[in-house]
């Protein structure tokens, strides 16, 4: 085991205890509507740490997480009326996001396109699916028996079952445990092939892509593959927030996919738990601007990008770590 693995093993232990001790502290103190809130927080800190590590590592600004986010969503939904279990509907959330990201990676990334090219086209690709979903309000538009419903989207997705038990439906404690699981794994799935060599060469990649393909690296297969682990990342969010929220081509929104922006920028690009404190903060940063009336919630957004990026270029966790390991020094 080489030593980025060792030292990977404690931040992987500590983001267990804290896992733990969230399922086993939340669930018993707060209410319903509040559990299932803060399970749309976890949903969408998958969906901050998909982005983390496709950008923050991979060096790839893609503005189209909220597309794997909103395919994740909508296949859980269809699959589970169709198959009237959810079952087979977890996994199917989790690879329809991965392939389209696989797909659409392979001609971005083998097409050459720069950098600048890649934000706007996976951009126009989300606007293109949310205009698409928009539009299938009329009764034609159905995948077997699950309506797409348009604008409306699809009010009756069926919550997650116990595998196997379709009448067996899971309650809302239970599914913020799991989606609590789910952020913790994807957090240790993404701290490992970090520490691994095909990680390492991912991040060579982000700082110097030529020196890295001068090396006899295929700088477009590293990228392609990370990209994918994104995809299937926002996928997973996605099925989490479909348990919450019913799905609505809301998800594939421009401000969905300015707001992932947003929370790993102010969080700390470059790391993987600060998009995750980012992204909750400002969502319950929003959720309570929401209720004022004086407040245009995404007004205070915008606020926070101008502060955040002027203060604390760095973000808030590395300027915080930083701040900290100066004290000790003196």
């Amino acid at each position: 085991m080489n030593a980025a693995l060792k030292t990977t093993w404690g931040p992987i232990a500590l983001a267990a205890l804290a896992a733990l001790a969230v399922c086993w502290f939340l669930p018993a103190t707060l209410e319903l509507f509040a559990l299932i809130n803060a399970t749309v927080f976890v949903s969408m800190a998958i969906l901050a740490l998909s982005l983390a590590l496709v950008w923050g590592y991979g060096g790839i600004l893609c503005f189209g997480q909220a597309a794997f986010f909103g395919l994740g969503g909508y296949t859980y939904a269809v699959a589970a009326i169709n198959f009237g279990d959810t079952t087979g509907a977890v996994p199917l959330a989790i690879l329809v996001p991965a392939g389209f990201a696989l797909l659409l990676g392979y001609f971005l990334f083998y097409g050459r396109i720069s950098d600048v090219y890649l934000g706007v086209i996976t951009l126009t690709v989300t606007l293109i699916l949310f205009k698409f979903i928009n539009s299938t309000a009329s009764d034609i538009w159905t995948i077997g028996t699950a309506p797409l419903g348009g604008f409306n989207g699809i009010p009756m997705t069926p919550p997650l079952n116990f595998p196997g038990d379709m009448t067996a439906m899971l309650m809302p404690d239970q599914i913020f445990v799991l989606a609590v699981i789910g952020l913790f794994l994807c957090y240790a799935i993404a701290k490992l092939i970090l520490a691994s060599h095909f990680g390492r060469v991912v991040v060579a990649v982000k700082e110097n892509e030529l020196r890295a393909e001068l090396l006899g690296y295929d700088v477009r297969l590293y990228k392609l593959i990370i990209f994918t682990v994104g995809g299937a990342m926002a996928g997973l969010a996605g099925m989490f927030f479909a348990n919450c929220v019913f799905v609505s081509p809301t998800m594939f929104s421009l401000s969905y996919s300015g707001q992932i922006i947003i929370w790993v920028i102010v969080g700390g690009l470059g790391t993987l738990v600060g998009p995750v404190i980012g992204c909750i903060l400002l969502q319950m940063l929003t959720n309570w601007a929401g209720t004022l009336e004086v407040i245009d919630p995404n007004l205070v957004l915008g606020a926070i990008l101008v502060i955040a990026v002027l203060l604390l270029p760095k973000g808030l966790l590395p300027t915080i770590t930083g701040l900290i390991r100066r004290g000790d020094r003196s």
